[in-house]
């Protein structure tokens, strides 16, 4: 069974970074394509980013692009969101996805468990 298991959320003040970590296991890592989601009290889940599996090619929703930044190390089985000049608007839990074939917005195969990022004003 796919474990991904994200770590660095938490409270911040408007205007703070974060980076966001998912450390993946049981699986081929580098031959998956990566995702960030997150979900708002109240709203939606949201897609935020996603990676390709050899890291060659990023996609960004427009309400992020230009202030996050995702990445990923196949060496350590991990992917990133680098968060900059946070807003309380970005409070959420985070999500991290794994698909087993395509670049996408939706519809992913395996998730994590989510972590909290609180951005207070």
């Amino acid at each position: 069974q796919v474990q991904l298991v994200e770590s660095g959320g938490g409270l911040v003040q408007a205007g703070a970074s974060l980076r966001l970590s998912c450390a993946a296991s049981r699986l081929t890592f580098s031959t998956y394509p990566m995702g960030w989601f997150r979900r708002a009290p109240g709203k939606e889940l949201e897609f935020l980013a996603a990676i390709r599996g050899t890291g060659g090619n990023t996609i960004y929703a427009d309400s992020v692009k230009g202030r996050f930044a995702i990445s990923r190390d196949n060496a350590k089985n991990t992917v990133y969101l680098q968060m900059n000049s946070l807003k309380p608007e970005d409070t959420a839990v985070y999500y991290c996805a794994a698909d087993r074939l395509y670049l996408r917005r939706e519809n992913y195969d395996y998730w994590g468990q989510g972590t909290q990022v609180t951005v207070s004003s």
